[in-house]
């Protein structure tokens, strides 16, 4: 599975962006999804989590109430709509699906099994 994340930029405090995640080479409705973000120096921090079905939803307490993932499994794609952006959200945004083959520990990133390349988001103050 290849997993292509675009929509990363730079934005005012306050601004929004939207991030896209493409999959490719597996049917992306049997895949768990979600996003990660990084700063340089520190260890990859949970942001979002979608169950396969879209059913389910998980955020981090930092993005709860500003962030929304979502997915269309028609176009193998999973969204991540981020508003009211702070500069704290800087860092490098990756996207990240789990095959369901074992525990999927939502909040973990060695419970993914496939990610993107990363999406660079800056928020300037």
């Amino acid at each position: 599975v290849q997993l292509q994340a675009s929509g990363g930029g730079l934005v005012q405090a306050g601004g929004f962006l939207r991030l896209s995640c493409i999959a490719s080479g597996r049917p992306f409705s049997n895949l768990n999804g979600g996003w990660f973000r990084q700063v340089p120096g520190e260890e990859r921090e949970f942001v979002s989590a979608i169950t396969w079905s879209g059913g389910r939803t998980y955020y981090a307490d930092s993005v709860k109430g500003r962030f929304t993932i979502s997915r269309d499994n028609a176009k193998n794609t999973q969204y991540l709509q981020m508003n009211n952006l702070q500069p704290e959200d800087t860092a490098v945004y990756y996207c990240a699906a789990d095959r369901q083959d074992s525990t999927w520990y939502v909040e973990s990133s060695s419970a993914y099994d496939y990610w993107g390349q990363g999406t660079q988001v800056t928020v300037s103050s």
